[in-house]
């Protein structure tokens, strides 16, 4: 029942005491999936370089599951540590390689609200993804649902400069088996280092991108 405007279900009661081990964070787990793809369902050998998709993610304690709260503050407060963090993974994991797209996802624990996971994609979390990565200007796509450990994640992929190039509409797909508990959130950031293998849908290219205002 309601108290104090916050509304409590069934979880353990140490839930919300989750010791800080990054900031003000309980992180439990770190994530790194990475595949090549070298041809394409056809068999056709890549059009360039091959395609490698990169998904860092985070099984992070969500101070909030198991009540409402009118303020995210716990989530949000050091969320450009966070996103520094992320950054650096990234980088480590990319090489020599250079991102052309990317997106972000998260998935909620059934104790939580979608709206937790959404706290953490915020833009103070991704502007250090985006400096790390050597900048971006078109807006982020993004995807997120709740769900229990297993539950399959689509991240939406798109050009980091340019919304309006078809080649680079893409999708990653990423399951985290042992995540997310009830009281956790998962925290899902994808990059890519090309478009689509053998795109041939037409529009706006790559190569013909202005960069003016992230959408061509």
């Amino acid at each position: 029942m309601p108290v104090q405007g916050i509304f409590l279900i069934n979880l353990p009661k140490d839930i919300m005491t989750k010791p800080a081990n990054f900031e003000n964070y309980h992180i439990r787990k770190w994530y790194t999936q990475i595949d090549d793809t070298l041809a394409n369902e056809s068999g056709v050998l890549a059009d360039g370089s091959l395609l490698r998709k990169i998904v860092i993610a985070a099984a992070i304690h969500n101070p909030y599951a198991g009540r409402f709260s009118d303020s995210l503050d716990l989530i949000l407060a050091n969320s450009p540590a966070l996103g520094h963090e992320f950054g650096r993974r990234i980088v480590a994991a990319l090489g020599q390689d250079q991102v052309e797209s990317y997106g972000k996802a998260c998935i909620v624990g059934i104790g939580g609200e979608y709206e937790h996971g959404n706290a953490f994609l915020t833009p103070a979390m991704v502007m250090p993804i985006r400096e790390a990565i050597g900048g971006g200007k078109a807006w982020i796509p993004s995807s997120g649902k709740r769900g229990v450990p297993g539950t399959e994640l689509d991240i939406p992929l798109a050009h980091k400069n340019a919304l309006y190039v078809p080649s680079h509409y893409d999708t990653v797909t990423t399951q985290f088996f042992d995540a997310p508990n009830a009281d956790e959130v998962v925290v899902a950031f994808a990059v890519a280092t090309r478009g689509r293998l053998h795109a041939r849908l037409g529009g706006l290219k790559a190569s013909e991108i202005e960069g003016k205002n992230g959408l061509n």
